[in-house]
């Protein structure tokens, strides 16, 4: 759940090319199902890219939200790690930290998707169509993976958004991460061009924004960084938290120095930038027909 939105994205440097996506400043242009190394700008097979994977303990497989695409890549990155690691988990951005308790219960077998769903306020809370993500929930629980809730209650960064993180009342202040970084002068830029984008004039102050989008990344980080112990973990969060490195993959990395590899799932007709991740996956576009239930984030800003 960020302000960040694939729209925005494209606002800042995408071209419409049908069918393929083009990597800037190279005349090589990507078709669906290619995956491109962004170390050596080279194409690499999906058994490669597994192979590489397994030598990381974090892996961020980015997302846009409403692409059934991307959560099926997700999936195969998840099922491949799975018959090799035994002690593999799932860090899911569509989870507050105050459910995983619930989460604990589904992994066990103990709850249906109906109690999934009402338990975790799903459709109050992440809002997009839960069958996304139906078949990843369904084959933790099959597998008995565990499932991590990486995200900051939802109410808090639209109160910071618009008061800064001194306006929150105590009883909040207790849900924040123990540590949120907004001195990266890179990271601060990016969302800068994205608030330029979307603000709302009178309504939301930058510096807010910003408090807001910096307790996002490290509350995620945090969580990833108290749940991964001696194991492996597979982070499922929009392509905002993972782009450069600088939301997720950096933060949390500073509190555990676990490497970690970055794969930015990238749709056909897109143009990307190396330096976006250790790896592009290109992917079909999402459907003209699959639309999320809403656009809310921070200040009403539609999310990656």
């Amino acid at each position: 759940m960020v302000m960040i939105g694939w729209a925005a994205f494209c606002s800042i440097g995408c071209a419409v090319v049908p069918e393929t996506l083009s990597i800037r400043d190279n005349p090589t242009r990507m078709m669906a199902n290619t995956i491109i190394k962004t170390e050596t700008a080279a194409v690499v097979s999906r058994d490669a890219l597994l192979t590489e994977l397994a030598q990381a303990r974090v892996i961020y497989a980015g997302e846009t939200h409403t692409n059934p695409s991307h959560h099926a890549i997700q999936l195969q990155i998840i099922q491949a790690l799975a018959q090799t690691t035994a002690d593999l988990s799932i860090g899911m951005e569509m989870f507050d930290h105050t459910y995983q308790p619930v989460l604990d219960r589904w992994t066990a077998g103990h709850l249906d998707e109906t109690a999934l769903l009402q338990q975790t306020h799903w459709y109050a809370n992440w809002r997009f169509d839960y069958g996304l993500y139906r078949d990843i929930l369904e084959f933790a629980k099959k597998k008995g993976l565990r499932i991590v809730a990486l995200n900051v209650p939802f109410h808090l960064p639209g109160k910071i958004s618009v008061g800064g993180i001194a306006s929150l009342s105590q009883s909040d202040r207790r849900l924040l991460p123990a540590s949120i970084d907004t001195t990266d002068p890179d990271h601060r830029a990016y969302i800068a061009e994205v608030f330029k984008m979307h603000r709302v004039p009178g309504r939301v102050a930058f510096d807010f924004f910003y408090e807001a989008q910096c307790t996002w990344e490290d509350g995620m980080a945090e969580a990833v960084a108290n749940h991964i112990g001696t194991g492996k973990m597979v982070v499922l969060a929009g392509n905002g938290h993972i782009i450069r490195k600088f939301g997720i993959p950096n933060r949390a990395f500073a509190r555990t120095q676990a490497p970690f590899k970055t794969i930015y799932l990238a749709p056909v007709g897109a143009e990307v930038d190396l330096s976006w991740a250790d790896y592009i996956w290109v992917t079909p576009k999402t459907p003209p027909d699959h639309h999320p239930m809403r656009s809310g984030g921070v200040g009403g800003q539609p999310r990656p």
